[in-house]
């Protein structure tokens, strides 16, 4: 009788138990579709680029099939809200934001006479990189990346501008506002005061001052190396610089409008395949969307045909990231599950601020940067303040433990740009920039020729600065 109450008491403790998290249950080979759809993109427009380019939207979907069957297989309708979740309140929203950037930035042509040497190309990176904490790295790198490719025609070296503009603009000049990149944003939805990030201004001036002073001794080498008939080319007749799309800079107001009025009102929730969706963030895609409609219909041809635009881009970005989205679920779902994950070595490890930087910063070279935030944030408020609910802890983590969220933000934001996938804005100029002729490096070429060892010193040595305090307890 004993026994048969134990047993019965024990049912009934574990029926009041939550659920395991599946990130508790999952194998760590379960993330491997996600490093094969990795070395697809890595590899295969090295191997094969005929293969590649034709192909490219089935191995996609060979790699989503590899992970999402066997997943649903196994876990059965938790895997499939997963699956859903990944859609309706990551991918979809990501995308529409994407795309309705893209329309709109390529409405906007910045005319006039632009003549590309290195003190004018740094001018250029410098405008973007101020430019993308207020607008977004998005936003920010589609609208300066085809004035920095007209002005650029002329040179024959100009992948390596591409690049630090990638570096710049696309990653490290979004970290002062909640504005500039979505793992602050995210932060400043959990808590943390918007001009919080006006603070990391040294981080900032700091890394980028190096990055841009590496830039120049780039750009001034290749510019010694050109032929004399372009570097000494009489200018010819002066054009004023003059905006051309007046109208999608409004527009590029509407949306920062949109954006912002998302994360600050509460409207009510409702559910989309069982998905739970805040109101004002449907609401806010639907005005996205409703903006890119009103400027695809009165851009002016001539406009969109000065910026060489097309749909190619953005097609490829879609495709690719549909795939990442999908495939990247296990290993992000092991991150959460925390001690309790297949990746548990990984958390465990990470207590200093540097480490905080650095684990933050290299996951999201290769996952998304925003949940990667978000999982190291929780971990930090979780080791210095535990049982604290989330509303007491982020006011205690700034004001007793600052160094940590500076780090967790900064590396999220600095080291989205070590890869082509690491902010979704890098692999967009990519493909502007291949579609306007410039030979891009492959994935792994743009690692061991420019991240790594340009990246990685200035890295060390903002750590070195910023990052250089006690573990935490």
């Amino acid at each position: 009788m004993v026994v048969v109450e134990g047993a019965a008491g024990t049912g009934a403790q574990a029926a009041l138990r939550p659920p395991v998290e599946l990130g508790e249950l999952l194998p760590a080979w379960s993330a491997l579709p996600f490093a094969g759809m990795l070395l697809s993109i890595a590899l295969l427009p090295l191997l094969a680029p005929a293969f590649w380019h034709r192909w490219f939207p089935a191995v996609t979907a060979a790699w989503m099939g590899l992970t999402a069957i066997p997943f649903v297989v196994a876990f059965g309708a938790r895997a499939a809200h997963e699956l859903a979740h990944v859609a309706v309140a990551d991918y979809l929203p990501f995308i529409v934001l994407l795309a309705t950037l893209f329309t709109i930035g390529g409405g906007i042509h910045v005319r006039g006479s632009l003549r590309a040497t290195p003190w004018s190309n740094a001018a250029l990176l410098t405008t973007g990189a101020a430019l993308a904490s207020w607008v977004g790295t998005t936003g920010a790198a589609i609208v300066m990346i085809r004035p920095l490719l007209r002005a650029n025609r002329a040179r024959r070296h100009k992948a390596h501008t591409v690049v630090f503009f990638i570096f710049l603009v696309a990653n490290i000049g979004g970290a002062l506002t909640p504005l500039g990149d979505p793992p602050l944003f995210l932060g400043f939805l959990h808590g943390v005061p918007f001009f919080w990030t006006f603070g990391l201004w040294k981080e900032v001036l700091l890394v980028a001052g190096l990055v841009l002073g590496i830039y120049l001794l780039y750009d001034l080498h290749y510019w010694r190396r050109e032929a004399a008939h372009v570097r000494e080319a009489p200018p010819g007749p002066h054009e004023p610089i003059r905006i051309e799309g007046w109208a999608n800079v409004l527009l590029l107001g509407g949306v920062l409008a949109a954006v912002i009025v998302s994360g600050t009102c509460r409207l009510g929730e409702l559910r989309i395949l069982g998905v739970p969706q805040r109101l004002e963030n449907l609401l806010r895609d639907g005005v996205l969307l409703l903006l890119l409609a009103i400027s695809w219909r009165t851009t002016p041809a001539h406009v969109r045909a000065a910026n060489e635009y097309s749909w190619a881009p953005i097609r490829e970005v879609a495709i690719l990231f549909a795939g990442i989205f999908v495939t990247m679920i296990p290993a992000l779902a092991m991150l959460r599950a925390g001690d309790r994950g297949a990746l548990a070595l990984v958390i465990r490890a990470v207590r200093a601020p540097a480490h905080f930087f650095w684990a933050s910063g290299l996951l999201s070279s290769f996952l998304d940067n925003a949940p990667t935030y978000l999982t190291f944030f929780s971990t930090a408020l979780g080791r210095l303040c535990p049982g604290a609910p989330e509303a007491a802890a982020v006011p205690r983590l700034l004001a007793e433990h600052p160094a940590y969220l500076r780090a967790i933000a900064t590396g999220s934001v600095f080291m989205g740009a070590n890869t082509y996938i690491g902010n979704a804005p890098n692999f967009m100029v990519k493909a502007i920039a291949e579609e306007a002729g410039v030979p891009m490096p492959s994935f792994l070429g743009y690692m061991l020729r420019y991240s790594v060892p340009v990246l990685v010193p200035v890295f060390g040595i903002a750590t070195w600065v910023f990052f250089a305090g006690p573990t935490a307890p």
